[in-house]
């Protein structure tokens, strides 16, 4: 099993949520966060004056798949978030050694 955790603009979220649930991705956590990669941020201007916004909106998805299903969904995320501009964002990958269903008992794949 896999923890995939995606970065990606806010604007975005609707489309690719939509995309994971056609995958069958029947559980996913959804994060609204702030942050800034190369980019560092923006300089916007309001009513004639300079300011710095040092940590830009963005949404963290955070889901846990089958090791089959992880290229798939990826390569999904990747697809749908890409703008071509910087800050959309990054995708994690990380190892999941069980997973537990609290109401049932259920363990492992069967717990996704």
């Amino acid at each position: 099993m896999k923890k995939i955790e995606a970065v990606i603009r806010v604007e975005k979220l609707e489309e690719v949520t939509e995309a994971l649930e056609t995958f069958g991705c029947p559980g996913m956590m959804i994060t609204h966060i702030e942050g800034h990669g190369r980019q560092k941020g923006l300089t916007e201007q309001f009513r004639g004056r300079e300011f710095k916004v040092n940590f830009l909106p963005k949404v963290k998805i955070e889901i846990v798949v089958r090791d089959i299903q992880v290229d798939k969904i990826v390569a999904a995320i990747a697809g749908l978030a890409k703008t071509g501009e910087i800050g959309d964002g990054k995708i994690f990958v990380y190892p999941i050694d069980d997973v537990l269903r609290i109401r049932t008992g259920e363990k492992g794949e069967a717990a996704i």
